[in-house]
């Protein structure tokens, strides 16, 4: 693998005073291995691994997993200039052409690479703290609590991707690193590796950190450890064979996630907002319903990518300047539409396109659509003086006007950048929020078999979604749409509340929370519905976007990717397995 290229050079932060947060700054400079064995040192290289996880590139993005999560999945087109433009994505989110060869997937071994660099700073740290004691470095068990809760987190987007990576940790020699098989653990064995991490993680970190008497934000809490281990287990409660297919739902894992989603809800201090706008405003960031967010700065004057988020996202206006991807699909806008407050099950792809000011107009409908996307006419991030224009929209001829909203800041914002041709903000990205947590309580009550324990975790949900519409006005003050959400009301606009129905109205509302967010393919995928979920999409959403004529999901391949071929090529013969499939 790639990570062999690197020597036993450890990198250090410059920690610069910062009014958000000491893990918004980036890596400045190299120094040798054993000169970092001292407490100083070792809390500077625990403070690298936590600044890798928000760097951005456009082969090489780390922190936001838009485009494996959400392009991949049906809610959103890739965007930009056309299908040439990062013409690689467009295979990812059409599934033809790909294959393990660089030379038509050479993003995937950049993601494959970065994730390995993350890992190997967060091991370094590790091993350079388990060198000291106690007494030398006081805050030793509690960083080394940390970076197992990274590692965890680094592993997590690996194990959802690639389904079996080779796992390295601080135990393992850096001469056998290029020894490791992707295929030493089953695939449950692998996510037992990831739930050890966040569960050593969670018996040692603090509730909130406090250091000389100030709470350090980003750091992940015994709240945080709670709830990402939560999502471990809920997501290794749904086993797999060999071809990915879904064979057994573990009762024992769902008791654990139910009782862990519990105590974060009963015990962190965290609740929802009053309006969910909140969780896509700057000036919320690390606010009441975040649990754990990777922190970006707006303080890398000197770096056009630096820790900046999401610059490959914005309009290209005057005031933004590139390059419109991530573009809402159709499909996704339609699933917002609403009968009798509910979701329209069963039509809501059908008659009037919910992506017009004037089918907005008339048509009930969710309003988180308007937290997750904007079209021409429209508001733009909840500025009603400030009005979307059609020329924002790049190559509307292929991907039609839609552009994303919850990643996106106003021009005015302190925390916006703009560095020709690309532009970003210090916008934290929420990693874990309370929303998510709760969802995931009431799907494990569901497959319990207790879905009538799970109705109100559901409608609170929409309770709060009803409640979302402060920021959702015209100039003059009226509703920039014709809101209309209920909660469900088993026999008056919803049928029996039994364990299918349920499942189903779980399964929706996680989507119309977390669009466009990078969740919902993996959802798909463990839920093991991806390829009638996606065959489906295509086989309607081909016909209005010519992009997708050739889109087709294949079922037992395409719910992983293939690991890359040139990782296979950088090891010895057999020690990797090509996932199957491929």
């Amino acid at each position: 693998m790639k990570i062999i290229k690197i020597t036993v050079v450890s990198l250090i932060v410059i920690l610069l005073a910062s009014c958000n947060s000491m893990l918004d700054e980036e890596p400045q400079g190299y120094v040798d291995g054993d000169v970092l064995v001292t407490p100083t040192k070792v809390e500077q290289m625990v403070i690298s691994a936590y600044s890798f996880l928000g760097q951005n590139h456009i082969n090489k993005q780390f922190g936001l997993p838009y485009e494996e999560g959400s392009v991949r999945a049906g809610e959103a087109y890739k965007g930009g200039g056309g299908p040439g433009d990062n013409e690689d994505r467009g295979f990812w989110e059409t599934f033809t052409y790909m294959n393990p060869d660089n030379s038509k997937s050479y993003s995937l071994d950049e993601l494959w690479w970065v994730h390995y660099v993350a890992a190997w700073r967060i091991n370094d740290a590790m091993i350079r703290a388990k060198n000291l004691t106690d007494e030398e470095y006081p805050l030793r068990s509690r960083r080394i609590a940390e970076l197992r809760f990274l590692r965890g987190h680094v592993y997590m987007y690996m194990k959802q991707n690639f389904k079996f990576f080779p796992y390295i940790d601080e135990n393992t020699p850096y001469d056998d690193y290029d020894k490791i098989s992707n295929r030493e653990f089953t695939d449950q064995e692998l996510w037992g590796k990831l739930i050890d991490d966040f569960r050593a993680a969670e018996a040692v970190l603090p509730e909130t950190h406090l250091e000389s008497g100030v709470e350090i934000v980003g750091r992940p809490t015994k709240y945080a450890a709670k709830a990402y281990l939560a999502k471990a287990l809920l997501f290794a409660a749904y086993e797999q064979d060999d071809q990915h297919n879904v064979v057994n739902i573990n009762k024992e894992k769902l008791i654990e996630v139910e009782k862990l989603c519990t105590e974060v809800i009963n015990e962190s201090g965290k609740s929802l907002f009053s309006d969910f706008a909140y969780n896509f405003l700057w000036e919320n960031e690390n606010g009441q319903e975040s649990i754990w967010a990777i922190q970006y700065s707006a303080n890398t004057d000197n770096s056009p990518i630096g820790r900046n988020n999401s610059w490959l996202i914005y309009p290209t206006n005057s005031e933004y300047g590139c390059c419109g991807f991530l573009r809402p699909s159709l499909s996704l806008m339609n699933r917002y539409k609403t009968i009798k407050g509910i979701p329209d099950f069963d039509n809501f792809n059908k008659g009037e396109m919910l992506d017009n000011k004037t089918a907005f107009a008339k048509t009930p409908m969710d309003p988180r659509l308007f937290h997750t996307a904007c079209v021409p006419e429209m508001p733009w991030k909840y500025d009603p003086a400030y009005i979307m224009q059609p020329h924002w929209s790049r190559a509307p001829e292929i991907y039609g006007y839609s552009m994303s909203q919850k990643m996106i800041v106003l021009p005015s914002c302190p925390c916006f950048r703009k560095t020709y041709p690309f532009m970003g903000s210090g916008l934290n990205w929420d990693v874990l929020r309370m929303d998510e947590v709760i969802l995931w309580k009431a799907e494990a009550l569901i497959q319990l078999n207790r879905e009538t324990e799970a109705l109100p975790l559901i409608n609170s949900i929409r309770t709060r979604a009803a409640n979302s519409t402060s920021f959702l006005k015209f100039a003059d003050g009226t509703p920039t749409g014709k809101f209309d959400v209920a909660e469900y009301k088993p026999g008056t606009n919803c049928p029996a509340w039994n364990k299918d129905f349920a499942m189903k109205a779980l399964q929706w509302e996680r989507q119309l929370e977390f669009a466009t967010e990078g969740k919902w393919f993996f959802d798909l995928v463990r839920w093991g519905i991806a390829a009638e979920y996606m065959n489906n999409y295509f086989t309607i959403e081909k016909t209005r976007r010519s992009h997708l004529e050739e889109a087709k999901f294949t079922k037992n391949r395409d719910e992983y990717f293939p690991i890359p071929q040139v990782q296979i090529n950088f090891v010895k013969e057999g020690i990797y397995k090509q996932n199957y499939g491929w």
